[in-house]
């Protein structure tokens, strides 16, 4: 039935009826597009007023659901869209060595999409239960697949890549990130969907009008507190080395000296202009072959072309019979003076689940060349920079998590992200990790200086603007300002738990009224 008889002219409704009269697998195809069309809102395409037309789409989709059964599918179908489009870049890893690994390259976009796409039809679902007849419950949608794009961080380890509110990354209303966090902001991008979908309907245009004027001042307001903060006359200097070493060449014996050299030419480089050297230098992730247990020439090395200048580098560590992927602070001696493990791994790539099985078969993690897997280390801890400061660092893949980063055991002075985005591709993969180092930034209100082993190497503001950067595919390095930190934010302060219970609530309530009215007269 038409929930909005004599509006026999509205779009929003001719649309609704037309989708509750499709085929399931026609509906499922029409959501598919809809969802890759919102993911046109990452990098590198940062087409995020299109994303929000993608959203406005899916939401008409889930009005026309006639039943939870029916409105699952069609979010899986978009969110199988949407994470197909988005992360696609995963194919990647699977041909730097494509004799051994490319044949599975199709079928881990597929299950991958396929997979986190299940957050997106258990979210449709709940919705449509809980937000009553078909053609209602837009609060009920937006607040249950924001809880499932929470849950979607958590689950299995956690996966929080390409979450809906990095849609306003490159828009200024990123800066809202420091209240809300990442999450309030996929709210926000659902709510702007909604109002753009019901704007179709001469119903709901009055408080779509609202809904969209909201969105304006929400996205104009970030011109305003979202202004970059220039560093101080004094502030420290940090060099970035971006050696550029393609995956299949930076294990190879024939090519590991030649990278090598290319990062002490460049911590070793002159100064431009005569300006004061650095206070620090920073390699990538696993900037060195040899294990910290057997490079000690190659440290005192590393020390002895940086002067007096500590060194930050990644490598890796053996503990007994744990294999770590580490960063190490380097002091003028060449001795290690800090030391981190990386805690949060990236399952199939640094380590492998039921591992001794996978072996079996011949699955290895791809970032791992002695097994199958690392192991993890003890979690979220801080480590000093001389003359500089405590800093929180995140190796690789821990920087797309909002919630590991505001799991520090203190405020630190910056964040420092050592990655190799090699593995990434050079299409959109290092552009959306950038992207979501950005968005940590302005959620905590403090400075990030990221070192990619092929890019993009950045100083990064504590509002998320870049200040230096190296370029993806580029050898080379840059000198850069450390911005200052800002006070906490009020996300920094909090965390997602308001979010999470503001959201669990209004389900809650939704609840309880869908109870009240399917309760028996006799009850």
């Amino acid at each position: 039935m038409d929930p909005d008889p004599g509006l026999g002219a509205d779009p929003a409704c001719r649309f609704e009826t037309r989708a509750r009269r499709l085929f399931l697998r026609r509906l499922m195809g029409v959501a598919a597009v809809f969802g890759g069309l919102a993911a046109l809102g990452h990098a590198p395409f940062d087409l995020w007023p299109l994303a929000l037309v993608g959203l406005a789409g899916l939401f008409g989709l889930y009005r026309a659901a006639m039943t939870p059964a029916r409105a699952f599918w069609t979010g899986w179908a978009g969110g199988a869209g949407y994470f197909a489009v988005a992360l696609h870049w995963i194919v990647e890893p699977f041909f730097v060595d494509i004799a051994r690994h490319g044949w599975m390259a199709p079928f881990a976009l597929v299950f991958l999409a396929g997979g986190l796409a299940l957050f997106w039809g258990l979210g449709f679902a709940l919705a449509r239960w809980l937000g009553g007849p078909p053609g209602r419950g837009a609060l009920a949608w937006i607040a249950a697949l924001t809880l499932a794009e929470m849950a979607r961080a958590y689950v299995f380890t956690g996966f929080p890549w390409a979450l809906p509110g990095y849609l306003w990354a490159p828009s200024p209303a990123a800066i809202h990130a420091a209240l809300i966090g990442p999450y309030g902001l996929t709210a926000a991008a659902l709510a702007t969907g909604v109002a753009l979908w019901l704007l179709l309907s001469p119903r709901h245009r009055r408080a779509a009008l609202a809904g969209l004027a909201l969105a304006g001042l929400f996205i104009a307001t970030g011109w305003g507190l979202g202004r970059p903060v220039p560093p101080a006359a004094d502030a420290p200097v940090i060099r970035l080395v971006q050696p550029n070493a393609p995956q299949h060449q930076k294990w190879d014996p024939a090519h590991i000296r030649r990278f090598f050299d290319r990062q002490l030419g460049f911590t070793a480089a002159p100064t431009a202009d005569n300006a004061p050297p650095p206070d620090l230098v920073i390699w990538p992730e696993t900037a060195i072959p040899w294990f910290l247990d057997n490079a000690g020439a190659a440290l005192e090395l590393i020390s002895d072309m940086a002067g007096d200048r500590p060194v930050v580098l990644g490598l890796r560590r053996l503990d007994r019979a744990r294999l770590l992927n580490s960063l190490v602070v380097l002091g003028p001696d060449g001795g290690t003076h800090a030391l981190y493990d990386k805690h949060h791994l990236v399952p199939f790539g640094e380590y492998m689940p039921l591992g001794n099985l996978a072996a079996r078969v011949g699955l290895t993690g791809f970032a791992n060349d002695q097994g199958f897997g690392y192991s993890p280390g003890p979690g979220p801890r801080l480590v000093d920079l001389p003359g500089i400061g405590p800093a929180l660092p995140l190796i690789c893949y821990e920087a797309v998590f909002p919630h590991d980063v505001g799991a520090a055991p203190a405020r630190p002075r910056l964040l420092l992200q050592i990655t190799n985005d090699a593995w990434f591709g050079r299409f959109s993969g290092p552009f959306q990790h950038l992207q979501q180092a950005q968005m940590r930034a302005i959620e905590q209100g403090l400075p990030m200086a990221r070192v990619a082993n092929t890019g993009v190497s950045a100083m990064i503001g504590p509002r998320g603007h870049i200040t230096a950067r190296i370029a993806l595919g580029e050898a080379g390095f840059t000198d850069a300002a450390l911005p200052p930190a800002l006070p906490p934010t009020p996300y920094a302060r909090t965390g997602d738990a308001p979010l999470a219970l503001l959201l669990t609530l209004i389900l809650a309530v939704l609840a309880f009224r869908h109870r009240q009215a399917t309760r028996p007269p006799s009850e």
